[in-house]
């Protein structure tokens, strides 16, 4: 089973910071050129990206508040 990882977009509304899922991260086999590989559903605005591991039930569109 590969590692994966939620790709997030922070976003600060009214002083707090929300992380929309703009895609997903997976770790590449060991030996493998490259390390890891992304996949983006959506471009975000800021251009930063913030990765997390992702939650026992990360199925939803619902956005990760920190």
């Amino acid at each position: 089973m590969s590692k994966t990882y939620t790709v997030t977009a922070p976003v600060e509304v009214n002083g707090k910071t929300y992380f929309n899922r703009v895609g997903v991260a997976f770790l590449q086999r060991e030996g493998s050129k490259s390390f890891m590989k992304i996949r983006l559903s959506a471009v975000p605005i800021s251009g930063e990206l913030v990765l997390f591991e992702p939650r026992e039930h990360d199925d939803t569109d619902n956005p990760i508040e920190e």
